[in-house]
């Protein structure tokens, strides 16, 4: 009836549990026959570096969601989006027809917890249209302190010392030094 795969996940399965910091959580039910599943993802550098579940129901269901864990993980997200009820069914080495079912629980609680993470993130992010800090500007940082120059003031932020362009570097350079801390140049007297 099962295969040796789907016996093996069901009974040792793989990332059983919860996740308190999940990135992202999905739960599905089926009313008519009581299965229940909630994956728990953790996203770093766009790849789900994580995946936890919970599953109440039946051995394929269990089986399926162990399964659906280990084929998520290292994943991108669209690459996991990807994951379908018939690839599950498939790396199990197939299920039973009134089992199919379950197959499609565990790439669906998958994809709502993907969906759930997608939805974090669309909040955290800032408004279109607002301005943002470029990321391919290079940015300032007092040579004395490491805190941020702020814009046409040429002040430092954390110490407050004002700065002027070194005129060999023409890095920022305390007003009053007599000598750049980048190479050393030092001011000509007036």
């Amino acid at each position: 009836m099962y295969s040796e795969k789907v016996m093996d996940h069901f009974q040792n399965p793989r990332n059983v549990g919860t996740m308190s910091d999940a990135d992202g959580v999905g739960q599905v039910g089926n009313p008519v026959c009581g299965d229940m599943m909630t994956f728990y993802i953790k996203v770093k550098e766009a790849r789900i570096a994580d995946v936890k579940f919970q599953t109440f129901g039946c051995g394929a269901a269990i089986a399926v969601s162990s399964m659906v864990s280990e084929m998520a993980i290292g994943k991108t997200i669209e690459e996991a989006l990807k994951i379908t009820n018939e690839s599950v069914a498939e790396e199990l080495g197939g299920l039973p027809k009134n089992k199919m079912h379950c197959s499609n629980l565990g790439a669906d609680a998958l994809h709502k917890a993907i969906e759930n993470y997608q939805e974090k993130q669309k909040e955290t992010e800032p408004p279109s249209g607002s301005p943002e800090k470029s990321q391919d500007k290079e940015t300032c940082s007092c040579p004395y302190c490491e805190g941020p120059i702020e814009g046409l003031e040429n002040t430092c932020v954390s110490c407050h010392i004002e700065f002027a362009d070194c005129p060999e570097c023409h890095k920022p350079m305390n007003k009053k030094a007599d000598e750049c801390p980048h190479c050393g140049a030092t001011k000509p007297r007036v």
